[in-house]
């Protein structure tokens, strides 16, 4: 069975760090796409960042791009999102989202709150 859990949300100042960390668990046979989405209060969940399975090509959203990295660690099915010089604006839920063979599994999500 297939899980997507994140964690590592929390509360930071603004132009504070936070790494997000998604372990995706029981994909079998080859490696999901993995990628972050932000859901800010009131608004649509948008892509923030997102790696590929096979060489690890990511991509970012314009607004994080430069402050935020993605990375994965293969071995330990894990997905992280790196967030440096954190803005108010970045405040939201971050959703982990994989996908295999066109199946979309989301995390519950974390709470990302950046305030002063």
């Amino acid at each position: 069975q297939v899980h997507v859990v994140e964690s590592g949300g929390g509360l930071v100042q603004p132009g504070g760090s936070l790494r997000l960390s998604c372990v995706a668990s029981g994909f079998t046979f080859s490696r999901p796409s993995m990628s972050w989405y932000h859901q800010a209060p009131g608004k649509e969940r948008e892509l923030v960042a997102a790696i590929t399975s096979n060489i690890g090509s990511t991509q970012y959203a314009d607004s994080v791009k430069g402050r935020f990295t993605i990375s994965r660690d293969n071995a330990l099915n894990t997905v992280y999102l790196q967030m440096n010089s954190l803005k108010t604006e970045d405040t939201g839920v971050y959703y982990c989202k994989a996908v295999q063979y066109g199946i979309v599994h989301w995390g519950q999500g974390t709470q990302v709150t950046v305030s002063s």
